[in-house]
């Protein structure tokens, strides 16, 4: 998954328009380094569809709009452990954030389910 794909997934995850992604950067007002202007909504839209390559002084912005670290969209972290499937990986990511609140009975029997899963997988499928 590239960086605009990661960007609009978690658009989508956010459950917010384009449109709002691009009016929430550009109330950061974010300048691009070769004219000093803060990129027009139009030109966002380029952006998320992959037509006008993205520039790289927009991504501390695009990163605080969507509530992540810069590195995480580089990350296939998640990817690489739900699948490409956004729906997978936005189930993924809300598993995780709702662990903190589980008791630590469910935390060893998800591991313990988890574990017999990739002993399966092993024995199947590698």
């Amino acid at each position: 998954m590239n960086v605009i794909d990661k960007i609009n997934a978690l658009i989508n995850d956010s459950q917010i328009t384009k449109r709002e992604f691009a009016n929430k950067l550009r109330e950061f007002e974010p300048r691009l380094n070769s004219t000093g202007e803060i990129p027009s909504e139009q030109c966002i839209y380029r952006y998320l569809n992959g037509s006008r390559e993205l520039k790289v002084e927009l991504i501390p912005y695009i990163a605080r709009v969507l509530g992540v670290s810069e590195s995480e969209l580089f990350s296939e972290e998640v990817e690489n452990a739900f699948g490409v499937d956004t729906a997978l990986s936005k189930e993924g990511r809300d598993i995780i954030r709702l662990l903190p609140y589980a008791p630590a009975k469910v935390i060893r029997n998800i591991k313990e389910q988890l574990e017999r899963y990739k002993k399966l997988y092993k024995e199947f499928c590698v």
